[in-house]
């Protein structure tokens, strides 16, 4: 029985989710042709590891409004390139200058600068031809509409964050919000809303998943921001405390250590009241909601 007296929830395995998104972008990269170092900075970046938490949200919507996972492949893809592309250029010495990323050297380490720009700048461009198995003229353009506001939103985050540009005076808070639901939060509700569309959603089931990806999207940041603070570099893959020391605004500097855990948890209960119109069909993205909110690494 759980605390409230229901049911335990079963457990989910999302590997073979993962499996499919890999098996995608390896098969679609294998299409293009690319110059022989190109490909390899491409590959070194976009299939060396990494959860898969875009394109697995994007599956499990599609699921959750009754659809069927494996129709989102094509936009999960498009996301997941976005994404690669986001951490090439966020680890550039002119950005965070990060040299660890997954437990390996960032990309402008391992194969140097100019080749880490141009690898971003190519799975950029790569991710709208990955939508072009979109049969129906129409979907697709309404998934081109979602990606490019996803990247533009996270791009507009990056700026807030990076270079502290706000438009008018604002509170930390109010600061911290608005980086954090555009820099992390912009892609993961866009992964969301393609898989809602791609598993053929109407307007009230395509509202919940949206619901669901924005609140699911400032969980997942505000967990990130917590464990710079209480994980280390080898737990997560990458080096912690950097935001600290470089003044970024963050959950734990703003609020402190348990009240940002009490957020992250608030934020975990309002995710998934989001998804109770979808029924059982939305077990999958509850599951991985669970998983966000539980992850000590």
């Amino acid at each position: 029985m759980t605390e409230d007296g229901g049911q335990p929830e079963q457990a989910f395995d999302f590997t073979p989710i993962v499996r499919a998104v890999d098996a995608a972008l390896s098969e679609y990269l294998d299409g293009l042709g690319l110059a022989g170092v190109l490909d390899s900075a491409v590959r070194y970046s976009l299939l060396g590891g990494g959860k898969r938490t875009r394109p697995v949200l994007a599956w499990l919507s599609a699921e959750a409004v009754g659809g069927v996972g494996e129709a989102s492949l094509p936009a999960g893809a498009a996301i997941e390139l976005v994404h690669a592309f986001s951490l090439v250029h966020d680890d550039l010495p002119a950005m965070d200058d990060d040299d660890l990323r997954r437990g390996r050297p960032t990309l402008h380490r391992h194969a140097g600068e100019a080749m880490a720009i141009l690898a971003g700048d190519a799975m950029l461009a790569m991710a709208f031809g990955a939508t072009e198995r979109i049969g129906d003229d129409a979907l697709r353009a309404r998934v081109h509409a979602e990606l490019i506001a996803g990247t533009v939103g996270m791009i507009n985050g990056q700026v807030y964050d990076t270079a502290g540009a706000f438009d008018g005076e604002l509170s930390d808070e109010e600061k911290l919000r608005l980086i954090h639901r555009n820099k992390t939060g912009a892609l993961i509700r866009a992964a969301c809303r393609v898989g809602g569309m791609l598993g053929g959603a109407d307007r009230k089931a395509l509202e919940s998943v949206t619901r669901f990806g924005e609140l699911v999207g400032l969980q997942f940041q505000v967990m990130d921001d917590l464990l710079d603070v209480t994980a280390t570099a080898d737990e997560m893959g990458k080096q912690t405390g950097k935001d600290e020391g470089a003044g970024k605004l963050t959950y734990p500097g703003v609020f402190g250590e348990e009240r940002t855990r009490a957020i992250a948890r608030e934020l975990h209960s309002e995710a998934r009241g989001a998804l109770e119109p979808l029924g059982e069909s939305a077990a999958g993205l509850r599951a991985l909601a669970n998983r966000l909110a539980s992850r000590s690494v």
